[in-house]
């Protein structure tokens, strides 16, 4: 009878867990499936999340290698924490998403625990009416007030021409080049860019993270964002 290795053994299951069983007898009618697979799972479950985790790692590299440098590099401006930070944490937000309004306590948390930290804010407006508000919020970073119109964005609630006016006002941008700016090819490229990031990483919504070689999606909380900076930090 032959032996399966333990690498064979791991790469059956982890095809069971990602393609269904069905993958898997590809991998059996080559002579890999055994019934020794079985036996070695039921002695060593905690070897499935441990091959899901490491799968998961590598397509999140493969993902990031699509974007590289580009997803850290920020639009001029559009920067909360230390500018000259060590690391960086990537947000894609939406001033239209109820759970981007709910993390921006995490991150201004992290900002004032974390002062080596950089924040990378990348507009991505997929609900309706968000786009006027990014536009604004990258007319405001052009004239060094993107912080101050980001806070009062999400204080005013849902994006509206009120709303926005109301933020931009509160924020002391220019309007008169806010809004050659908003009409601009400059604007469109930005939003569009930061959409291809989004889509190339796999994103699904808003907010949605990078830290290091790490890509989180959702409202994870403080705590776990803090941990992805330390491990960042730490590599």
């Amino acid at each position: 009878m032959q032996n399966l290795s333990t690498r064979s053994i791991a790469l059956v299951a982890l095809v069971s867990l990602i393609f269904g069983f069905g993958g898997a007898a590809l991998w059996s009618i080559s002579g890999l499936g055994h019934s020794q697979t079985r036996d070695y799972l039921l002695e060593n479950p905690k070897i499935l999340p441990e091959l899901v985790a490491n799968w998961e790692k590598q397509q999140a590299n493969e993902r990031l290698a699509n974007v590289a440098g580009e997803v850290t590099k920020p639009f001029p401006g559009a920067i909360l924490g230390n500018p000259n930070g060590t690391v960086t944490l990537v947000e894609f937000t939406d001033y239209g998403c109820t759970f981007c309004r709910m993390s921006r306590e995490n991150v201004e948390a992290l900002t004032a625990a974390n002062p080596d930290l950089k924040v990378v804010i990348r507009e991505w407006p997929i609900f309706q009416g968000s786009d006027a508000a990014a536009k604004m919020a990258l007319a405001a970073a052009k004239q060094g007030k993107f912080r101050e119109f980001h806070e009062a964005m999400f204080d005013n609630g849902p994006p509206n021409e009120d709303n926005i006016m109301s933020a931009a006002a509160i924020a002391g941008i220019d309007l008169a080049l806010a809004q050659q700016f908003v009409s601009s090819q400059e604007a469109d490229f930005e939003l569009a860019q930061n959409m291809t990031m989004a889509r190339n990483l796999g994103f699904t919504g808003t907010p949605s993270w990078i830290v290091g070689s790490e890509i989180i999606e959702g409202a994870v909380g403080e705590e776990r964002l803090q941990e992805a900076i330390d491990a960042a930090r730490d590599s």
